[in-house]
């Protein structure tokens, strides 16, 4: 049994993952405004302090992270800056921080999304921000000491979010949270760094 912290556990995908790894595994949640501990991950000193509070932990998942869909022609550094604060250097906090205090052996999760390589309208910040994460965790794999681990979830537009955004995918195959979490499950449980793990 391992020890995880999910961060995020109250959003579509958190929930999905809780349901599948709480069976076997001990799980503490955190989040903004939800979960057994807050935290804002684009205040690094935050992260630090969620990390002193929950103790060494196996494995970090991040399940968390927001983004600015809009125009290209409207966008400004500001609104391109809410997902690379947020969602990017939240999960990159993460690593930075967590790296000194997992145990050995442990690992990351982080999630990205199908914009950083489908192009959608709208899109240009969230492909950035995706994309960038994606990047991160290849590089982040090399110079992880302590044999810990780094992985990305990269899944395409959730059915149970279709509701919402499912006229900007026009054309995509969404899928379930639950399936989604299996790769969670995959990154956790398995022994691979460095991948990215697609779901459609």
């Amino acid at each position: 049994m391992m020890k995880i912290l999910l961060i995020g556990a109250h959003g579509t995908i958190g929930q999905a993952i809780l349901s599948e790894l709480s069976p076997r595994h001990d799980i503490i949640t955190a989040g903004r405004n939800s979960g057994e501990v807050r935290v804002d991950l684009k205040d690094f000193a935050s992260v630090q302090a969620m990390y002193a509070q929950v103790g060494a932990v196996d494995a970090v998942i991040a399940a968390a992270g927001n983004l600015h869909f809009g125009a290209l022609a409207d966008m400004t550094p500001e609104l391109m800056g809410v997902g690379i604060a947020d969602k990017l250097m939240g999960q990159v906090n993460l690593v930075l921080a967590g790296q000194h205090v997992l145990n050995d052996g442990g690992s990351f999760t982080l999630i990205s999304g199908i914009v950083s390589h489908e192009p959608i309208e709208f899109g240009s910040s969230a492909g950035l921000v995706n994309a960038g994460l994606e990047g991160f965790t290849r590089n982040a794999a090399v110079e992880l000491s302590r044999g810990l681990r780094i992985n990305v979830i990269c899944p395409t537009v959730l059915t149970e979010s279709l509701p919402i955004y499912g006229a900007a995918f026009r054309g995509f195959v969404s899928v379930d949270a639950a399936k989604v979490a299996l790769a969670f499950s995959k990154s956790v449980e398995g022994k691979q760094t460095g991948q990215i793990y697609h779901v459609q």
